[in-house]
């Protein structure tokens, strides 16, 4: 059975969220106040509806509580979004996800009772500081305040070396969840598997473990 999703706020983030969902093949409630940007979301989204979401009577008349997962992406509405998402909460909608645009944002949120949290902005940002500053970072993963994953390149110092001779666990506190070979990727590798220059390792571990890997072990590749 398809999984029920409603999208608030249809800007670069919302639209984007919208579209993807669609194309995973739930079924999508597009819901903005813009008349334009629900135009556009007409012809995609299961329904697209213009409605002010900081009103409770028409909130409720969307039927929002019987939603799987409610995704408010309100751009730099913060009362709106607040406010929003408080109804929610009071609704007992099943899972509620919130754009947050900054720490306060999110503590207020967080004290609301949504479920999950985001900074698409942010975690963007974080992404392209890691990447600007290390060469062997091509994706970062924030999981938590401490623990991240990443894919590093691996360069000519490890062309023939072992999973199992590296001992990332032991030098750096690191796992290797996969290796990544031009189009293939080997999830769990075996210990004896080689790593070939060229490779991109993803690894997981606590932010600090990273980067001393990062600086005191891989090369560029």
């Amino acid at each position: 059975m398809k999984k029920q999703f409603a999208v608030i706020g249809l800007g670069r983030f919302g639209g984007s969220i919208c579209k993807s969902l669609v194309e995973e093949g739930m079924e999508v409630l597009a819901i903005d106040e813009n008349e334009e940007k629900v135009n556009e979301f007409a012809s995609l989204a299961t329904q697209a509806v213009i409605a002010d979401t900081t009103d409770e009577k028409a909130l409720r008349g969307l039927g929002i509580r019987n939603f799987d997962h409610v995704i408010v992406a309100i751009g730099d509405n913060i009362q709106a979004s607040i406010l929003t998402t408080l109804m929610l909460v009071e609704m007992n909608v099943k899972h509620i996800t919130v754009k947050a645009q900054n720490d306060y944002h999110e503590k207020v949120l967080n004290r609301l009772g949504a479920d999950e949290i985001v900074h698409p902005e942010r975690d963007i940002g974080i992404r392209i500081a890691h990447s600007v500053v290390s060469k062997n970072v091509l994706d970062y993963l924030e999981l938590s305040d401490e623990y991240s994953i990443v894919e590093l390149g691996a360069g000519t110092t490890l062309h023939g070396e072992t999973i199992v001779g590296l001992d990332l666990r032991a030098k750096y506190g690191c796992n290797i969840l996969a290796v990544k070979r031009g189009d293939n990727i080997h999830v769990s590798p075996r210990p004896e598997e080689k790593i070939a220059n060229g490779d991109i390792l993803i690894v997981i571990g606590a932010d600090d473990d990273i980067n001393r890997l990062e600086n005191q072990w891989i090369d560029e590749p």
